[in-house]
């Protein structure tokens, strides 16, 4: 048997420290990949000087971990990566050169020590906004009532594999037309979340807020869109705007979702 081959070389210096990154993908952005996305954080560790920590072997990459990206033509204020790194960083020097590093669009919202437990775990749910032009509350109120109402309702999506048909209502934790008080609550958290163009009373458009259980495959906004259209003939005639404002763990008994870096911020003392 021919000896096994050994790269060449001192061995990559071990990781001492590892962080966990949220961004946000706003604007034109959310037409990025998350492809692209990978490509612009290795750019910006490099220009920020990151101490980044490398694997071993013939052909050593970034250890980065990313966590169940948003598609692509949605935006999202809850996106999140690991890295590793050889030297104690302080997060918030690391978040501001990053975020300097990124195209305007891609925003380091936050940087924390990463304390034990995987954070996909932490994953559990998103929480996404969904804005309708050109479509009434009545209407999509009504939209709503007829898929909640149903036990289940399947959808078919084309994977790498082949077409595969699954069940997006068990996903769904919580569907909500929103009111004017959710309306301006969202705004004003999230600004980039609707439309800019809406009328300020909400004329002519409509908002759907919905908490979807993360599930294999995933239910994505554009499974829900398919499901609203089969239960209840709900067709917009433009796109809706997507925007994923967290994701987290699952609060069962509020069917909300909760912040999947606190545990971090707690551990860290901060």
């Amino acid at each position: 048997m021919a000896p096994q081959r050994v790269p060449e070389g001192p061995a990559p210096a071990p990781a001492v420290q590892k962080l966990r990154l949220r961004y946000a993908k706003r604007g034109r952005l959310r037409f990025s990949s998350t492809r692209d996305f990978q490509r612009a954080l290795e750019r910006a560790l490099r220009r920020a000087d990151v101490p980044m920590a490398f694997s071993a072997g013939f052909h050593p990459h970034p250890r980065i971990s990313y966590a169940n990206a948003a598609p692509t033509g949605t935006a999202s204020e809850a996106e999140y990566v690991e890295i590793s790194v050889t030297e104690r960083v302080d997060p918030e020097a690391v978040r501001a050169a990053l975020d300097e590093a990124l195209p305007a669009g891609l925003d380091v919202v936050e940087v924390v020590e990463a304390a034990p437990g995987a954070l996909a775990d932490r994953l559990q749910a998103s929480d996404w906004v969904i804005a309708f032009r050109d479509v009434g509350a009545e209407r999509l109120q009504a939209a709503a009532d007829t898929l909640l109402a149903l036990d289940r309702i399947e959808v078919t999506r084309t994977f790498k594999t082949g077409p595969r048909t699954f069940d997006v209502r068990s996903a769904v934790v919580r569907m909500t037309v929103a009111d004017e008080t959710m309306v301006a609550a969202v705004t004003e958290a999230f600004p980039q979340a609707l439309p800019t163009s809406l009328p300020d009373d909400g004329a002519g458009c409509a908002i759907l807020r919905v908490v979807v259980r993360h599930t294999t495959p995933a239910v994505r906004p554009d499974d829900i869109l398919t499901a609203l259209k089969t239960a209840a003939d709900l067709e917009p005639p433009t796109p809706p705007l997507v925007t994923r404002l967290a994701q987290g763990p699952l609060r069962d008994a509020s069917a909300e979702v909760a912040d999947p870096l606190a545990a971090d911020e707690t551990a860290g003392g901060s």
